[in-house]
């Protein structure tokens, strides 16, 4: 019998604490892998959850961009300077064009097609389409900036053809609506509408706004899907920027220039600044040449570019770039500068007067001045010898300048110039503004022909603001370029203020010198630039340049304050190397040729502005002789030949002279300024057949030779200035109808070589 075997399993008993102990180790990972998988989920969620909310959305949907428009500029009166225009851009996606099930039977052909229709259409490169069209991803631009007329089109065929993958979205382009006015100021934007240059680059986050997005959902393989609703984010518009330009003053500036660079053969261009002394705001700034800000980057015209034409010229290659921005985009009122001549002469004279160096009516010499063995001479042979301060400065005498210089002193000259801001940069917002260059340690021979405005340079921006000091009692002022900028909702968000830098002299001898300059206008060598009725205070100037000996260049220019009483407006009138001058070539001057073309812009300015006008005797009698030219709006002939009696004026009948007929249309037009004598001609009907007569000769007449001349030819006359004819629009031999006012200027000579 077997033995029942004895059960050997050991049992192993585990002890509370030790059990315990297990469960707290396995508690404790249990817990710390919670907690780091909440730490997890809350990097996700919190740290990560925008990334990653960003990245799910781009998944899901499809994003295309609404292009927000950049603010728009004003000028002071609030005229569109530029605008942001709707224009629209055009996309496609490859993949829902591939997927388009009404266009299935034939895929490739599809593609090729609608690659085609894109191309005709919007008139772009057709393999560079069909490449896109032929692409895998989910979006491709085709074309930005694209006009109505065109999206119009496009449209159209969309919907007849039922084509699914193509989208028009709005965009912005940027336009100016005077094109080429106020170029250097606003300046332009590029391709993507950044600002470039001018007021566009510099207050270009300002004007840039934010664009907007319209968001479509996709499936998984970026195609857009039939039902879904697309999203439109609205964009958010730039900043408004209104200038203190006037648009009227800045067109007669421009108009004004470009005339007289073709009249003079201006070789080197032309620049002009309109201010108010008083604030210190800019009205108007040109230079000569300049661009169309829709086509800037366009052949510059006006200007000799060697190894290149219309026809080679791209504007894209850093080499054309460059010749831009040293010709057409330069603005030379603010980037050049220039030896300034005689218009320095005023501010020596406060020097000379502030410090009590003499009075406007001390005697002083005019007679030749050697120093540091140089010889300094009066532009007059003989002298003008003594003569009280005022008159030098009507005369124009460099010995005399030299002379107070000297007495005054290199260092107290010195701080005058340097007062007056000619060492530093004015401070306007512009950029690209240039430096002065002046002897590092003048001797007093420098001194000396500084004094009369040669062998230093300034830019036209710096001198402009020194007679504004000298306009409104001393005040050296920061020029303003920008009025305010506002939002879309006309809420000012910036707001300029006037900006004194400091006080450069009393108003006692601002007031002095004002009076001053106004003998040199009425009576000095200033007299072309008088303006009946103005009061202008003003000094001409011709300077050499470092090469007048090899090519005669010459800068003339002329710098004017009006009323010079209450003054309202101060003006820099600059031609850089005129080679010509109608009728009298020999004569290249400031005040033969600068000073008159800066009147009749005086008197442009002043008649817009509507400054009050006060005559002097001279004025009056002048204008005994001038009258203003009816209206014969529903007169009959007999009627309007009546009231053209009364003021002296004669009549001329185009058609049937019959005195019962009403008038039809006249020449000069209502309102024109003629001298009396002169003939209106009066058409008695529509389609009367105008008599037309060639324009005489009036070179070198006095007033009353060349008015009876165009009266012998039933032309009337506009007269500028005073003295003998110097120039005529229109031109001698030009055939016209018979009543046109022909413009003419008459230049007072005998002062050419006094700047």
């Amino acid at each position: 019998m077997k033995k029942k075997e004895k059960n050997t399993e050991k049992i192993t008993w585990i002890s509370g604490g030790q059990l315990r102990k297990r469960s707290l180790i396995i508690t404790l990972c249990f817990t710390l892998l919670l907690s780091m998988l909440a730490v997890r989920v809350g990097y996700i969620q919190f740290v990560k959850g925008a990334e990653y909310q960003k990245l799910a959305t781009n998944q899901q949907t499809k994003t295309r961009v609404i292009t927000a428009k950049r603010g728009t500029i004003y000028d002071r009166n609030g005229n569109t300077l530029a605008i942001s225009a709707t224009v629209y851009r055009v996309s496609i996606n490859p993949r829902d064009i591939k997927k388009d099930e009404n266009h299935q039977d034939n895929i490739a052909e599809h593609q090729k097609h609608v690659a085609e229709k894109l191309s005709e259409i919007l008139d772009v490169n057709y393999a560079e389409v069909y490449e896109k069209v032929m692409k895998t991803n989910a979006y491709q631009e085709i074309k930005r900036k694209v006009e109505d007329e065109v999206i119009t089109e496009l449209r159209k065929w969309i919907d007849e053809e039922d084509i699914f993958g193509v989208y028009i979205d709005e965009d912005a382009k940027r336009y100016y609506p005077n094109n080429s006015l106020a170029s250097h100021i606003i300046g332009f934007t590029g391709t993507d509408d950044q600002g470039l240059s001018g007021i566009e680059a510099i207050y270009d986050e300002h004007l840039t706004g934010e664009d907007g997005y319209i968001l479509t959902e996709v499936d998984a393989a970026r195609q857009s899907l039939p039902l879904a609703e697309e999203v439109r984010i609205e964009p958010k518009n730039g900043n408004n920027i209104t200038l203190t330009i006037d648009e009227t003053i800045q067109y007669l500036v421009e108009k004004s220039i470009e005339q007289s660079v073709k009249d003079y053969n201006v070789k080197n261009g032309a620049a002009c600044i309109v201010m108010n002394p008083n604030t210190g705001e800019i009205l108007a700034m040109a230079s000569n040449p300049d661009f169309d800000l829709n086509e800037p980057f366009a052949f510059p015209t006006g200007v000799e570019v060697e190894g290149y034409d219309e026809s080679t010229w791209t504007g894209r290659t850093q080499e054309e770039v460059n010749i831009l921005n040293s010709t057409v985009w330069r603005n030379k009122a603010l980037s050049d500068t220039y030896e300034p001549g005689s218009t320095f002469k005023p501010i020596s004279s406060v020097a000379f007067l502030e410090e009590g160096l003499i009075t406007k009516d001390t005697i002083v010499s005019d007679s030749n001045y050697t120093l540091m063995g140089s010889t300094i001479h009066c532009w007059k042979k003989a002298t003008h010898g003594t003569e009280p301060f005022y008159k030098a400065v009507w005369n124009s005498c460099n010995p005399v300048f030299a002379r107070l210089a000297v007495q005054l002193g290199v260092e107290k000259y010195y701080s005058y110039v340097r007062a007056f801001g000619f060492y530093d940069k004015t401070g306007i917002i512009l950029s690209g503004e240039g430096t002065s260059i002046f002897h590092k340690e003048p001797t007093e021979l420098d001194m000396a022909v500084a004094a009369f405005g040669q062998r230093f340079q300034v830019t036209p921006l710096q001198m402009a603001t020194a007679y504004c000091a000298i306009a409104n009692g001393g005040e050296l002022l920061v020029p303003q370029i920008v009025k305010e900028v506002t939002d879309s909702e006309g809420n000012v968000i910036e707001k300029a203020e006037k900006e004194v830098v400091r006080q450069v002299a009393s108003t006692e001898t601002c007031k002095t010198i004002l009076e001053i300059m106004r003998g040199v206008v009425a009576e000095g060598t200033g007299s072309n630039g008088y303006v009946k009725g103005l009061r202008v205070a003003g000094k001409t100037g011709t300077s050499e340049t470092v090469t007048t000996d090899i090519d005669g260049r010459y800068i003339v220019s002329f710098c004017g304050i009006f009323p010079s009483d209450n003054p309202e407006v101060v003006i820099l009138y600059i031609l850089d190397h005129p080679v010509s001058n109608p009728n009298q070539t020999n004569l290249i001057s400031g005040g033969a040729i600068s000073a008159p073309e800066a009147a009749k812009l005086i008197d442009e300015i002043a008649n817009y502005l509507k400054i009050e006008r006060v005559y002097s005797d001279k004025d009056t009698s002048e204008l005994k002789n001038t009258v203003m030219v009816p209206s014969s709006e529903n007169k009959t002939v007999g009627q309007f030949k009546a009231e053209l009696k009364k003021v002296g004026l004669n009549i001329k009948v185009v058609g049937d002279d019959n005195e019962d007929l009403y008038v039809k249309s006249q020449m000069p037009a209502e309102g024109y300024l003629i001298p009396e004598g002169s003939t209106v001609v009066v058409y008695t009907a529509d389609d009367a057949q105008e008599e037309m007569v060639e324009v005489p000769d009036l070179k070198n007449l006095s007033v009353n030779e060349a008015l009876n001349k165009l009266n012998s030819k039933n032309l009337c006359m506009k007269i500028y200035g005073s003295g003998k004819v110097m120039k005529q629009s229109p031109a001698a031999g030009e055939l016209v109808p018979i009543g046109t006012v022909v413009t003419v200027d008459f230049r007072t000579l005998g002062f050419e070589g006094a700047e």
